[in-house]
């Protein structure tokens, strides 16, 4: 299929703003990787920052049609279909190789000197994180989790632990690190593990919340240092979970 001048612009801009991030996205290599005149460029787009804009857009498009795929499949229980969507994402870095952190590395780079980026990338994950929360819901009111459980914290959760490590500096480890992740969030082989293993509405609070500063210190909390502690809140839930 042919490729319109506008898809093939995103496409190279993804791919810059992944290798070189925003700061060092340069107009002129996207033109030159496309062979595109500067015209047809400002026809499609504003500037530099339009461009990175409607990238993030086209993600999260993406993002929606996997959530769509699973969360709307009824041929599933909701923990199922939940779980699936991650697995899906899993198996499409597998397949297509793990090509770097769009929303961690702009949220990195750009949260703290752009609001437009800011609320961008918050409304990104709050879109995403309510999608979650209402299959979680769905599981809630069929008893599939504890009736305790905060689906909304829950669905937050998962969806840091998902999007937290591609802040990390190793982002080459992330598939590893996203497994081990997703594994501590309770979407496993067998989705009545969530019962006994979703966060209550008294859990995962305190120095260990994700938003948190960190202990001691005052100061925010790296995005490393918060996906360890998320995943050491989950490990403590768990085996408090056991001893009952």
């Amino acid at each position: 299929m042919t490729r319109t001048t506008k898809q093939r612009l995103l496409d190279s801009g993804t791919a810059l703003l992944l290798k070189h991030g925003y700061s060092g996205l340069g107009i002129q290599a996207v033109l030159t990787a496309t062979d595109t005149p500067k015209g047809s460029f400002s026809h499609h787009f504003k500037d530099k920052k339009d461009l990175a804009l409607q990238v993030i857009d086209r993600y999260m498009r993406e993002v929606h049609a996997g959530l769509d795929a699973c969360l709307g499949d009824t041929e599933r229980l909701p923990l199922e279909r939940l779980r699936r969507f991650f697995e899906m994402t899993q198996e499409q870095y597998q397949n297509e190789g793990y090509m770097g952190c769009l929303l961690g590395g702009l949220g990195q780079e750009l949260s703290g000197v752009s609001e437009v980026f800011r609320r961008k990338i918050e409304v990104c994950l709050s879109q995403m994180a309510d999608r979650m929360a209402a299959c979680l819901n769905e599981a809630l009111r069929r008893g599939d989790i504890r009736a305790d459980a905060d689906v909304g914290l829950m669905a937050s959760l998962l969806c840091n632990c998902w999007e937290v490590p591609r802040f990390a500096a190793g982002c080459s480890e992330m598939p590893r690190r996203w497994t081990r992740c997703s594994t501590s969030t309770s979407v496993r082989q067998s989705p009545s593990d969530v019962v006994t293993e979703a966060p209550s509405r008294n859990s995962c609070r305190g120095d260990r919340g994700l938003g948190d500063t960190a202990a001691g210190t005052g100061s925010a909390a790296s995005p490393q240092s918060q996906r360890v502690r998320a995943a050491r809140a989950l490990e403590d839930h768990e085996r408090a979970s056991a001893r009952t």
